[in-house]
């Protein structure tokens, strides 16, 4: 430790309030740090790329997700909705976002928005990718934009890309005066040194593993802005835990609650409104939804909320896909049922209409319930329980085969080839959601219309109400 060099007089005097102080400060910012890890630990991580306009962050974007999903120009500014797709690299998940051009003291309305948007990027994200162009060198702008993600405080891994060989690695020399570290170089066109980058980006990123993470039930209340979602929590709790209003998109963050029910302990997750991706202008929102898709993620079950006067329609199904695509049960929940005039319009007739625009999730309970009123609200934590006993049940080889054998021997798959299909046995293979494996002797052959035959006659057998059921062909 170093000795201050004023004379005495100057020095604090050390008072036991003091250290009483310095040890509270101490135990807050451990337990902040603590809180951060476990969130972390929690949830996807998340990578955002920034950089100045043209260095090719969209390139970049498309190379780790391997699909051509931004779109790619030599023109500055293309990227102005921020993409963001699911990555995966040797068994590792996160969440890579690809912002616009950032321009910090532009007062161009488009590059303002950009701006905007990128800045909120920097602070959502566990790690920041800073790409820049290697043949144009270190650039003004490239230095504002280390200035500020030096002041972030987030882990930044500096890009140097168009590396295109190693005759050009030289080149990066230049980057270490930007004071963030190494420069790694690459080429986001060709692909070089792709691999080496992503072992290094998510060497502290862990690997998925959600019976660990979290023991207790895990219910998040999903749905389209302004259906009631925090109102439904409110009537949950008994208390007013979250702020609600008449105007759409009041919720913001998803909000972690305890419930206990019938002397358990369930985490109630409401998450901001979903909306239609073409209607995520503000920056604000479109961080809403992105964190709404990671409650879905970690969730156990999903009630997806719907508006009783409005019924289901596109933007419901989106969200339903959407949660459909994570492979997590869905109860839904109709609110308002107050409102609706009962003697035309009975939850029979209702529910009729709603399995019919689910086609092939027909398969999804649904529930009438008046938030307000708190009718019904009790069945929405009974129902969700009972789907999440459903989704851990596994059942024998031996029944399985009893049951399905027969079926399959009734209406044996069809197929276009001169090879017939055989399905010899099957068993389940994993729960959470249940996962079960055909074995034949031409896995490759079997049609996409059998596999939904087969998921059908499960559920007729063995129930898996509101679960996604998994079916795989393998080769005996």
């Amino acid at each position: 430790m170093f000795e201050s060099r004023r004379p005495d007089s100057l020095k604090p005097k050390r008072t036991l309030l003091g250290f009483v102080l310095l040890h509270l400060l101490n135990l807050v910012q451990f337990f902040l740090l603590s809180y951060r890890k476990r969130s972390f630990l929690m949830s996807i991580p998340i990578v955002a790329i920034i950089g100045r306009p043209n260095v090719g962050k969209s390139t970049f974007f498309n190379r780790i997700l391997g699909v051509r999903e931004a779109i790619v120009y030599g023109t500055p500014g293309v990227t102005r909705d921020r993409k963001y797709a699911e990555a995966e690299w040797c068994g590792k998940t996160f969440l890579i976002i690809d912002t616009g051009g950032y321009v910090p003291t532009s007062e161009d309305v488009f590059e303002k928005a950009i701006r905007e948007q990128a800045a909120i990027a920097i602070e959502e994200a566990d790690a920041v990718v800073f790409v820049v162009d290697a043949v144009d060198g270190v650039m003004p702008l490239d230095k504002e934009i280390a200035n500020h993600l030096r002041q972030s405080e987030k882990p930044v891994l500096l890009v140097a890309n168009k590396i295109d060989s190693a005759n050009r690695e030289n080149l990066t020399a230049e980057f270490f005066s930007l004071g963030l570290g190494t420069p790694f170089g690459l080429s986001a066109l060709g692909g070089r040194q792709i691999g080496d980058f992503l072992d290094l980006l998510t060497e502290s990123f862990k690997k998925r593993g959600r019976t660990k993470k979290e023991k207790r039930l895990q219910v998040a209340i999903i749905g389209k802005p302004n259906v009631g979602k925090s109102s439904l929590v409110n009537a949950l709790l008994g208390k007013s835990r979250l702020v609600v209003t008449d105007i759409p998109g009041t919720t913001r963050d998803p909000i972690d609650s305890i419930l206990y029910h019938n002397g358990e302990e369930i985490v109630i997750v409401d998450t901001a409104g979903l909306r239609k991706r073409s209607k995520v202008q503000e920056s604000i929102e479109f961080y809403s939804t992105l964190r709404a898709l990671r409650a879905i993620d970690r969730c156990d079950v999903a009630v997806i909320l719907l508006d009783a006067e409005d019924g289901l329609n596109k933007q419901d199904m989106q969200i339903i896909d959407e949660t459909m695509h994570r492979h997590r049960p869905v109860l839904i929940a109709v609110n308002k049922w107050d409102l609706v005039e009962k003697e035309t319009n009975t939850a029979r007739n209702i529910e009729r209409v709603i399995k019919q625009k689910l086609g092939l999730y027909d398969f999804l309970p649904v529930i009438f319930i008046s938030a307000l009123t708190k009718q019904r609200i009790s069945k929405v934590i009974e129902k969700a329980q009972s789907i999440h006993q459903e989704q851990s049940r596994k059942l024998t080889t031996s029944k399985l085969n009893k049951v399905m054998l027969p079926e399959i021997e009734r209406y044996p798959p069809k197929v276009s080839a001169s090879k017939e299909v055989k399905i010899k046995y099957v068993t389940q293979i994993k729960t959470s959601p249940p996962m079960f494996a055909f074995f034949c002797n031409e896995p490759q052959l079997v049609q996409e219309s059998y596999r939904r035959f087969l998921q059908n006659r499960l559920r007729e057998h063995f129930g898996f109400e509101g679960v996604p059921i998994g079916v795989v062909f393998k080769k005996k």
